[in-house]
């Protein structure tokens, strides 16, 4: 049996209370702390406060559309469209729409509550 892959078969849950959906596929819950693959949905009228990340963010919608407030600039994304947010931009999430906006994530290094720098609201 070959130790050069490994099967991912069931994503850490991430608990939350804003209805946001967060499978981490691959990241600091499996060990991997140089990149973390994230499934997500994020619910209509969802948003996170700004944060200035230490880490670059690529995000690919999967279905619907989702807002980024990237250093005071609106840039709206829909289905089929990604983009690269690089660390130490200030950045809000927000899903200002009707209907849920699925995506997949990817951060480098992986995602950490320590690196993310959230603001308090």
């Amino acid at each position: 049996m070959s130790k050069n892959y490994k099967i991912q078969k069931s994503p850490f849950v991430v608990p939350t209370n804003d209805g946001k959906l967060i499978e981490e596929i691959w990241g600091n819950s499996t060990g991997n702390s140089e990149i973390s693959i994230a499934h997500m949905i994020a619910p209509p009228d969802w948003s996170e406060p700004h944060q200035t990340p230490d880490f670059d963010e690529f995000t690919y919608i999967i279905k619907g559309k989702k807002q980024f407030e990237i250093d005071g600039e609106i840039v709206i994304l829909e289905t089929g469209q990604s983009i690269l947010i690089k660390k130490g931009a200030r950045i809000r999430y927000s899903n200002p729409f009707e209907n849920p906006c699925e995506y997949i994530a990817i951060c480098l290094p992986a995602f950490s509550m320590d690196l993310v720098n959230r603001e308090e609201n």
